[in-house]
């Protein structure tokens, strides 16, 4: 007797300690447990293409993360390194996001903002205007990656190419002078003072970088901390083909894009100046020729 009434206790027991699991597990099916955040039907990241580099230009790249095609209509980039937003707007009215695919849409920067404050939140916003099938078209905000830096270096660019001008006209001279053997040729760098004859705001050229294409001779290397003066400067640039293959003048986009590291005021940076159209074409051909010969 006592044998039995023990075991009824002892089942008693374990179902009482069973029933909070029991509840628990319960609880759960009826929607308690913590939930993970819906994905937003598009992202948005940064990037920059090789044609772009230099001329103020990027990439809003847009990847549609559901099952269904999107149509995109607006997309718009909002950050403090910039007076007004970045936008792209299509110009066939609309654009067709597949599903699970990205698109690159190009957008120009508009003026830097350089005279922010040290501390102030580089945060990167989106607002993408879309519409799903069968569904009424919305514009959702959304925050945005810039995995290469690109909005940072190009607003830092542009910055010290403001400073700069303000300061003197750098440019590169449309001529360009090949020598007797053809293997080397020279350019110039031609530097204009803002007011010529006056002391005005430092600006040195502390280094002149290498490109894709351009190479400094070992013979005639190229200056380094070129103090602007208060009269017009000629920098003759010795330059020879920084590489022969095949591909090197048919898929050049930045080669004749001369960087210059400068610092103007307290300010330091990249300044890249560009050949002119009929410079870059004897360019291409002295490299084309020097590398045959």
């Amino acid at each position: 007797m006592m044998s039995r009434t023990w075991r009824s206790l002892a089942a008693g027991f374990a179902l009482a300690m069973a029933m909070p699991f029991v509840g628990a597990c319960d609880s759960g099916e009826a929607g308690t447990q913590p939930t993970t955040a819906t994905a937003q039907p598009i992202t948005v990241e940064v990037n920059q293409s090789r044609d772009q580099y230099g001329k103020q230009s990027i990439q809003i790249q847009l990847t549609n993360t559901t099952g269904t095609p999107l149509t995109v209509t607006s997309a718009r980039l909002h950050s403090p390194l910039f007076e007004g937003d970045i936008s792209w707007q299509p110009s066939a009215g609309s654009l067709e996001l597949p599903p699970r695919q990205p698109k690159s849409l190009p957008a120009d920067l508009p003026t830097a903002s350089c005279g922010r404050s040290e501390g102030e939140s580089l945060e990167l916003e989106a607002t993408v205007g879309y519409a799903a099938p069968g569904k009424e078209p919305v514009e959702e905000n959304t925050s945005a990656s810039d995995p290469f830096g690109v909005l940072a270096r190009n607003a830092g660019e542009l910055c010290i190419a403001a400073e700069a001008a303000a300061v003197a006209t750098i440019v590169l001279d449309p001529r360009l002078e090949v020598a007797a053997d053809g293997r080397t040729a020279v350019v110039r760098l031609i530097i204009t003072p803002a007011t010529p004859g006056t002391d005005a705001q430092s600006l040195t050229i502390e280094a002149i970088d290498e490109t894709t294409l351009l190479a400094q001779s070992p013979a005639a290397p190229w200056p380094g901390n070129v103090l602007l003066g208060t009269a017009k400067q000629e920098l003759p640039l010795t330059i020879r083909p920084a590489r022969c293959d095949p591909h090197a003048v048919a898929e050049d986009k930045v080669g004749t894009l001369l960087p210059l590291r400068i610092k103007v005021g307290e300010r330091q940076g990249l300044l890249k100046i560009a050949a002119p159209d009929e410079l870059r074409g004897r360019i291409y051909d002295f490299v084309t020729t020097s590398c045959a010969s």
